[in-house]
């Protein structure tokens, strides 16, 4: 399996020198989502299989939507580039890439061994949950989960202030049997989300995976020719969803203060059903984000004049 791994890390190289330095916007994208498929691999070889979903669901899937419906909204019609090697800044960026890569490498290798894990397995009765990972995320370093969901709703948040965006693009010639698929298959994945919720307990799963998955579902949806659902204006329930994480974990810190507990530590009685409220919200805001971020962050009822003639 080391030369699979070699091969596999030097396809990664090339295709991030593809996805940045290609000619052509469309083809960038394309090498972008190949090179997240092939990542999601590199985790399942690193034995981090919740961590390769979210990356298949996310970086391939949602990431690559979004890219090309950004390109599909470009004016640019013309897909010419600069060469890289008419591009003299490269002989700067190359070397201090390189440079920061070799300090990244010193800095991993000077980690103590075996690091934390003999601290998280400790705690780990008290956590509430069985997975260390899940344990890590909503109970021990819940403050870091926070602001990664405040991220999340900022970006939704910073694109909504843009204005008014025309609907993304939908298929030229509508196929009834893309429609159909896309109705088949949306609830399946929200059956596997529910059991990435609960296997994130005891095993890989958990929120982000499950709300990775069911926001790249509802992507398909919209791509397969469904019409979205994100209606309501300012005060429609899907505002709710998009601010339900970050506000439910800010209610959980604030909450076990008020019981005498430090921020963000669970007591020990309370651990188990605390990280589930945390898993259902957080996966939940997490799919309404990467919907709502396809959608240029707007409900229906924002979007510009294009919407109103398809």
């Amino acid at each position: 399996m080391l030369v699979f791994d070699a091969l596999l890390a030097g396809a990664l190289i090339w295709l991030a020198w593809q996805a940045t330095h290609t000619p052509g916007l469309f083809r960038s994208v394309i090498s972008f989502i190949v090179f997240g498929l092939l990542m999601a691999l590199a985790w399942v070889r690193l034995e981090a299989p919740d961590i390769a979903l979210a990356e298949a669901a996310i970086g391939a899937g949602a990431t690559g939507a979004l890219l090309l419906s950004a390109l599909g909204r470009l004016a640019v019609t013309h897909e010419a580039g600069t060469p890289w090697q008419e591009r003299p800044d490269l002989y700067f960026w190359i070397p201090a890439g390189a440079a920061l890569l070799g300090l990244l490498t010193l800095a991993a290798w000077a980690l103590p061994t075996p690091g934390l894990g003999d601290d998280v397995r400790r705690v780990l009765p008290d956590s509430g949950v069985a997975n260390p990972v899940t344990a890590v995320l909503l109970n021990i370093r819940a403050f870091d989960t926070l602001l990664e969901i405040g991220v999340l709703l900022l970006a939704t948040i910073a694109i909504w202030s843009l204005g008014r965006m025309p609907m993304p693009s939908a298929p030229a010639v509508r196929s009834p049997a893309l429609t159909a698929l896309g109705r088949v298959l949306f609830p399946m994945f929200v059956l596997v989300s529910a059991y990435l919720l609960w296997r994130g307990s005891h095993a890989p799963g958990g929120a982000f995976p499950a709300g990775a998955v069911v926001g790249a579902g509802g992507i398909l949806s919209i791509l397969a020719g469904a019409q979205p659902w994100l209606t309501g204006g300012v005060r429609g329930p899907w505002r709710i969803l998009l601010s339900l994480g970050f506000a439910t974990m800010l209610a959980v810190a604030w909450g076990v203060m008020a019981l005498g507990q430090p921020f963000f530590a669970y007591p020990p009685g309370l651990a188990g059903l605390i990280v589930l409220v945390l898993e259902l919200a957080a996966g939940l805001s997490i799919a309404m984000s990467l919907v709502a971020l396809y959608l240029a962050g707007q409900p229906p009822d924002h979007w510009g004049p294009e919407a109103a003639r398809r």
